[in-house]
């Protein structure tokens, strides 16, 4: 059966918030999306980027999974690759002009490394597509449990790893270079709803809005 939650959820869409934006809606339907901005996210449940963005529908190119990760630009044709597919169809066909990896505190991805988790499964899948920031283990350090300044710094590190990443892909290189494409590093923090952003001169990850303008 359907969950419930989703049903009063998708009934309160309807009576509120679908009316309100209907021609909206209905003009992309007819034209299709152009979407400014990709956001590369964890699928974490607490860190929704239309929610944190306040976006409409049509704002934003979405793509999720485990650690905000985004692997190196690979020919191997032999497996499957669903973010770098993701990320060709933002760069390729809908010609975005920013890309925002945006990373989070308590990251479960992380801390599975950081822990060096039991796997889940025979399969692993998790130990093996966090094996790409193994590198960053070792280069910052395997933090303990409760050193959450080490963890952040861990997390962070990773948000960088994706920017590098991007970086090997050809078209998304050559867009950068162009000055047509522009990458941007974020973090948000779950407990405390601060959202900083990556410095491209400094790398420093500052607030993005005036600290005194949070509540």
């Amino acid at each position: 059966m359907f969950p419930d939650r989703l049903v009063e959820g998708y009934q309160t869409f309807l009576n509120g918030r679908f009316p309100s934006e209907q021609s909206r809606y209905q003009k992309l339907a007819e034209t299709g999306q152009k979407p400014e901005v990709m956001v590369i996210g964890c699928c974490d449940s607490r860190v929704s980027p239309e929610t944190i963005f306040d976006a409409g529908p049509g704002e934003l190119f979405v793509v999720r999974n485990v650690a905000n990760l985004v692997p190196p630009c690979e020919d191997d044709h032999t497996t499957h690759h669903g973010t770098s597919a993701a990320i060709e169809f933002a760069v390729q066909s809908l010609r975005v002009k920013h890309i925002v990896v945006l990373g989070h505190a308590l990251c479960g991805g992380v801390r599975a490394v950081m822990e060096a988790a039991v796997p889940l499964s025979p399969n692993d899948f998790i130990g093996k597509w966090m094996s790409q920031i193994s590198p960053l283990v070792e280069r910052v350090g395997r933090p303990s449990p409760d050193d959450m300044a080490a963890i952040r710094k861990l997390e962070l590190a990773v948000v960088e790893h994706s920017l590098k990443s991007l970086m090997t892909f050809p078209c998304i290189q050559t867009l950068v270079e162009r000055g047509k494409l522009t990458l941007h590093g974020a973090y948000f923090g779950v407990a405390t709803g601060v959202l900083l952003v990556r410095d491209p001169e400094t790398g420093e990850f500052k607030p993005c809005v005036n600290p005194d303008s949070l509540p």
